[in-house]
């Protein structure tokens, strides 16, 4: 009853956030719980699927022209703010993402190793901006968000390198957090490893369209789930080194 009334709290929070990427992060996540479910075979299955449809995706020039004229904007009815995700025409807030990511690369095709550093980007892309990505929304002062994306934020700031390693450290705890799933014996601790798992994908999918890691409040919750994974991976390899002796 009390998991009930949470689930459904959340949810309206969820719907009534009118945060685009949220609703999108909460599906995939979805999508990944779903996946945890699955046989060894079939998640061997799943992934190849998966792989398929987003390279067909991308080479479908279709899909773009598509988005192109989607002419449908953000606003208070769900139905249109749900529409104006992919409206990559007139929408102001899409369109200012596009500028962000574009600013993001240019940086890092001039300092493609090392970046411009840590927690510089807002203070540095005003300059790599082009007048004709420019929104009436955009700014050189370096206030109004940053950019947008954690993956291009990284790779702006930290140059490949720093990236990489953002991506590899999502990949080593999903991993490493599925196997101990089948090594856990209790069913509890097999609930709290699988929450960590999707709780953390919600991030890893949000974070294509936002960075949020630069706030304590949410940093907190990222490396907090990492913890979790971390806590019972040092849990089991204890218990079986105490077995092996």
């Amino acid at each position: 009853m009390g998991f009930g009334i949470l689930l459904l709290l959340f949810l309206t929070g969820l719907l009534f956030s009118y945060s685009r990427a949220a609703w999108l992060s909460v599906i995939g996540a979805f999508i990944f719980y779903l996946f945890l479910k699955l046989s060894p075979k079939l998640k061997i299955v799943s992934i190849f699927s998966l792989i398929s449809i987003f390279l067909l995706v991308y080479v479908n020039y279709e899909v773009f022209h598509f988005f192109e004229k989607n002419q449908t904007t953000s606003s208070t009815e769900l139905e249109s703010h749900i529409k104006s995700a992919t409206n990559i025409s007139n929408d102001i807030s899409n369109l200012e993402r596009i500028n962000r990511w574009k600013a993001a690369l240019r940086m890092f095709a001039e300092r493609p190793i090392f970046g411009f550093g840590p927690g510089t980007y807002m203070f540095c892309y005003a300059p790599y901006q082009m007048s004709y990505d420019r929104t009436p929304i955009s700014t050189n002062s370096g206030d109004l968000g940053n950019a947008h994306s954690e993956y291009l934020g990284n790779l702006s700031e930290m140059g490949l390198p720093g990236m990489l390693l953002f991506v590899a450290i999502g990949i080593v705890v999903f991993i490493r957090g599925i196997k101990l799933m089948s090594k856990v014996k209790s069913e509890y601790d097999c609930v709290w490893i699988e929450s960590a798992l999707v709780g953390l994908s919600t991030y890893f999918i949000h974070a294509f369209v936002n960075n949020f890691l630069d706030l304590d409040k949410l940093a907190f919750g990222f490396w907090g789930l990492i913890a979790v994974i971390a806590f019972y991976d040092q849990k089991i390899t204890s218990q079986t080194q105490v077995l092996k002796e």
